[in-house]
């Protein structure tokens, strides 16, 4: 009997350490969890501001120089479409290909890992992993590689990348059927609910944009009947997609085939806005005895100033930047198929994590020595498994929100011009000065302008 009491009051006393122990850690990690949300800033704020100032070679400076602090190790896809974009606007070709390029390949890679390594996002969270890009990053990085090429004098270069940017267009749809079987797999392995596999659910495998590019450069190819079948497609992908394409086609697109022989003609594209970004939203269910918290990765467009674009030469003559492809909605529909695997996932994991608290719950209300106990362990379960489940909002942020199209004849021969973005009751943004432009026949002469307002 003597020696039994101070065994047993040391477990009594063991036991309150541990209470203790566990209680200092669960009000750790929720202070530290709210401090940390209460004290974040968008660390891209610098770089934004320069960019909406249109001084893209000081954003380019600005994010080489945080790029340390702005980009893990998990996280180079985005800085290389990040810089790279911004390289391209500067008017940096050869960096901007070199940088899309390289962005490109470490999509390719990484989403070939997440495939096989899908199931450990199920512990802890997507964050963990390497970003292997939204699907509209590995779309567009191609379309603007395409330009980077044209503006280096390389046609064949420029079509190439056109011809992937439409063969991951087809191939979007299946893209993740393979993550879908692995879920499932999961689920089989760990007795829980088995997730649907449903059919793609994707309506966007045809770019207008990515047509009207090919148009463009089969025609400077002289390959006219390669043209006109991209100038069909065109047409196709707008009625296939009336979800994304709410504008007319462009007046300008009937007559890109018919130019007068002897003149030349003057093709302008242009980006506007940004595209958007991901926000979390957070969810909450009743599981049982326990709260458990779903975060979920949300699109949240980032509006454009730019409602309307004019051209306006020195000779007088003048015409309009039509919207040909709303990226934003683009951004929006490839997220779609996507979004079915990341929340799928995202229930099943914060199910599993809340779990936990409920089987403690459970055994503080059945308990009676160890009440207390069993009822900061749930507490604690809880608080961990809420600091530790958030949405995955890695995205490239410098992609344009809205592209624009407009082109006019001319006699062959040097023009200058000005090109003017409008807002809200026609409040000019910004104008755009365009000196001693040479426009020849028989090529394509393809100016690019930019208001990412």
């Amino acid at each position: 009997m003597l020696l039994k009491t101070p065994l047993k009051v040391t477990a009594i006393f063991n036991m309150a350490v541990m209470k203790k122990n566990l209680f200092y850690a669960a009000f750790s990690v929720l202070l530290f969890s709210l401090l940390s949300s209460c004290a974040s800033t968008d660390p891209y704020i610098p770089i934004d501001r320069l960019v909406e100032q249109e001084d893209f070679h000081g954003s380019v400076e600005t994010l080489e120089g945080k790029s340390k602090t702005l980009y893990r190790g998990k996280d180079q896809v985005l800085y290389f479409l990040d810089k790279g974009m911004l390289t391209h606007y500067s008017g940096d070709y050869k960096e901007s290909s070199s940088l899309l390029q390289r962005g490109e390949r470490a999509i390719e890679e990484n989403f070939a890992v997440s495939v096989s390594q899908e199931i450990g996002t199920f512990i802890l969270n997507d964050t963990t992993r390497e970003y292997d890009g939204e699907d509209y990053e590995d779309i567009y990085l191609n379309l603007f590689n395409a330009l980077n090429y044209y503006h280096g004098a390389n046609m064949e270069g420029a079509m190439v990348e056109i011809r992937r940017m439409n063969n991951k267009l087809r191939n979007l749809s299946v893209k993740y059927g393979q993550m879908m079987t692995n879920m499932q797999k999961y689920a089989l392995e760990n007795n829980a609910e088995i997730p649907a596999n449903p059919e793609a659910t994707v309506k966007f495998n045809n770019s207008a944009l990515a047509r009207y590019m090919g148009m463009l450069f089969y025609r400077g190819l002289g390959m006219m009947d390669d043209a006109r079948i991209d100038q069909n497609q065109l047409r196709i992908a707008m009625a296939d997609a009336p979800q994304i394409y709410t504008n007319p086609i462009p007046s300008s697109i009937q007559d890109e085939l018919n130019i007068p022989r002897g003149m030349a003609r003057l093709n302008i594209i242009g980006f506007t806005g940004l595209s958007p970004v991901k926000k979390e939203e957070v969810t909450r269910i009743f599981l049982g005895t326990a709260w458990i918290k779903i975060a979920l990765p949300v699109m949240t467009s980032r509006p454009s100033r730019v409602e309307s674009i004019e051209v306006v030469l020195d000779s007088g003559e003048s015409f309009p930047l039509e919207l040909l492809e709303n990226i934003d909605a683009v951004v929006t529909a490839t997220f779609t198929q996507k979004k079915n695997v990341i929340y799928t996932k995202s229930i099943m994991r914060a199910v599993g994590k809340g779990l936990a608290a409920t089987i403690f719950n459970e055994a503080a209300r059945q308990s009676d020595d160890n009440k207390g106990l069993f009822a900061l362990l749930g507490i604690g379960s809880q608080i961990l498994a809420e600091a530790g489940e958030k949405a995955d909002l890695r995205i490239a942020r410098y992609f344009p929100a809205r592209a624009y199209v407009g082109a006019i004849n001319l006699n062959p021969g040097t023009y200058s011009f000005t090109v003017t973005f409008y807002g809200h009751g026609k409040k000019v943004i910004t104008e755009q000065r365009y000196e001693d432009i040479i426009v020849y026949a028989n090529v394509l002469n393809l100016k690019e302008v930019v208001c990412l307002k």
